[in-house]
Formats: structure tokens, sequence, C-alpha cells
């Protein structure tokens, strides 16, 4: 029986290799440097972002809520919110508005208050405008600071790749009101 088996297996390989198309439609070689990179670079950026929950107009709003069979775990396990916070220069929200964290936030841990953050930072002005950069990952916010890799960018920042360390300026644990300062470092094309 075994001596059967390796024929049998060499020929249904043959068969199937040969019924394969020849075409390589699916894909194709481009040439070395098709986006024209240049040197890598390194941006350092500092500003501060805003998650208001509170008032007649807050840029951060819960669309799921933590489940009834959870309400018993104090940490708010599954809720999440959409936002679309400004990043501004300073802490204080009337200082110049350099762009907009847009995406979403949820509590993702059952044993401390530990976010999952899905955002992309939306430069608005100067040099970056219209740039974006993409944020996702942990963020355990009992922690000093807190580091979350860069995992892509569009824009000047195609290609991007690094690192934010977040740390909480001001939190309103009344309204759920926050200021993070967020340092960012990216390597760039």
């Amino acid at each position: 029986m075994a001596h059967l088996l390796l024929p049998l297996a060499l020929s249904l390989l043959t068969t199937v290799s040969l019924s394969l198309p020849t075409t390589n439609n699916y894909w194709r070689s481009i040439r070395p440097n098709p986006f024209k990179f240049r040197t890598e670079k390194f941006t350092h950026f500092q500003f501060f972002w805003h998650d208001v929950q509170s008032g007649s107009n807050p840029t951060s709003i819960t669309i799921v809520r933590q489940s009834p069979v959870n309400t018993s775990r104090p940490n708010g396990f599954g809720l999440v919110n959409m936002i679309d916070d400004p990043l501004t220069e300073r802490p204080d929200i009337n200082s110049k508005l350099i762009g907009r964290a847009q995406g979403m936030y949820g509590l993702a841990s059952q044993e401390e208050i530990g976010l999952l953050m899905a955002m992309n930072f939306v430069f608005m002005t100067g040099r970056y405008n219209g740039s974006t950069l993409t944020v996702l990952g942990r963020n355990p916010v009992i922690q000093k600071v807190r580091e979350m890799p860069v995992i892509g960018g569009s824009g000047l920042f195609r290609f991007a790749r690094g690192y934010v360390h977040a740390s909480t300026h001001n939190l309103n644990t009344t309204t759920g009101d926050a200021i993070v300062k967020y340092s960012v470092y990216v390597l760039h094309y």
C-alpha cells in the first residue's frame, strides 16, 4: 500500500501544477523604488488630546455600553467610545488646534482599566496638513506614562512607524473629561 502512495501523490501534484494558470495576473514585480523613497526622517511631536464627554458638544460618545452581566466589574469592561477629539498645542482647549484624533477606544481588560486605542491623528495645520498617523495599541490608563505603537500613516507619513507616549495631564472624574499629553516619535520618508 505504501509503495502506491508515492506515485499517486506525484501524479496528483503534477496534475494540479499543470492545471494552474501560468499568467501572473495577481502580482507583478515593480521597480526597486516606486515611491521615490528618500532618506528616512525621525519626527517628534507633542500635543494635547482633549476627550470631552460632557456638555452640549461632546467629542467622545459611548457607542457600546457595558453589558448588564458585567455591571459588577468596576472597570467598565466592554464599554466602547467613538472619538473626534481636538489635538491642541497646549493643555488649554482654546489653544492652537493642530488636528483631531478620530477613532475609538474600548475598555478591553477585565482586571484593570486598560483601553484598546484605535485612532488616527489627522493633522490640519502646517507642513503635515492632510497627513495622518495611525495608533493602535493598549493603554493601561492608571500608569503614569503609557506607550502605544504607531502602525502607519498617510500623506507625508506614508510607511510611518514609531510609538507614542501618553500621560494624563488632567482627568475630571465627575464628567469623564480628560486632557492627555501625547509625545509622538515617528520614522517616515
